[in-house]
C-alpha cells in the first residue's frame, strides 16, 4: 500500500532523516536538568513518568528497527536494560506497563535515557540514510489486514516516538520542572 498522496521524486530519505531527528532535541528537552528522582516521579498516582516515555519511545523504536534490520535490539545485545534495572527481555517495550512496572523503570543517571535514544537512532538514520521511494512499498508485516509496508511502519514509529515525548514534555510541566 503506497503512502497516501504518493511521494514519487522526493528524497525519501531527506524526509524520514528529518522526520526522526525531531525526536531526540524533544526528548532532550524533556530529560535535561532534571535529576532520576524527578525524571521518576509521575505527576499523579498511576501515571507515566518522564522516564518512562523517554524509555518506552526508545523501546519502541529499538524493537521495531531491529526487527525491520533483522538484527538483535540495542537493548538485548549491550548493558542497557542493566543501566535502567531491568532484565534484558526483547519484549518488554512498555506496551501494558502497570504502575509498578512504570516505576521500576530507573535510569542509573539521566544521561542514560539520551544514551540509549542517542544509540538507537544513530542505527535508525543508518537505515534510512539508504532508503529510496521503492523501498517503502516493501511488506514488512504480514499480521495485519491490509499487510504494512515499510513506509507505513516508520511513519507509525515516529508518530509513536513524537508523541511520548511530547508527552514528557508535558509531563516536565506538571511537575513544575
Amino acid at each position: 500500500m503506497p503512502l497516501r498522496g504518493g511521494i514519487t521524486g522526493v528524497d525519501v530519505a531527506a524526509l524520514l532523516l528529518e522526520l526522526y531527528g525531531r525526536i531526540p532535541p524533544l526528548a532532550r528537552r524533556a530529560v535535561d536538568g532534571v535529576d532520576v528522582d524527578r525524571l521518576t516521579e509521575p505527576p499523579s498516582p498511576g501515571a507515566n513518568t518522564i522516564a518512562w516515555l523517554v524509555w518506552h519511545l526508545t523501546r519502541v523504536q529499538d524493537d521495531h528497527v531491529a526487527e525491520l534490520l533483522d538484527v538483535d535490539q540495542l537493548w538485548v545485545g549491550s548493558d542497557w536494560s542493566r543501566r535502567f534495572g531491568l532484565d534484558p527481555d526483547p519484549s518488554n517495550t512498555g506496551y501494558g506497563h502497570t504502575p509498578g512496572e512504570v516505576a521500576a523503570v530507573r535510569p542509573e543517571r539521566p544521561a542514560v535515557l539520551l544514551e540509549y535514544l542517542d544509540a538507537v537512532d544513530g542505527r535508525t538514520r543508518a537505515m534510512l540514510a539508504d532508503l529510496a521511494p521503492a523501498d517503502l512499498d516493501r511488506i514488512v508485516d504480514r499480521r495485519w489486514d491490509p499487510p504494512v509496508t515499510l513506509g507505513v511502519r516508520l511513519v507509525s514509529i515516529a508518530d509513536d516516538c513524537l508523541q511520548h515525548a511530547g508527552q514528557a514534555a508535558y509531563v516536565r510541566g506538571l511537575l513544575g520542572l
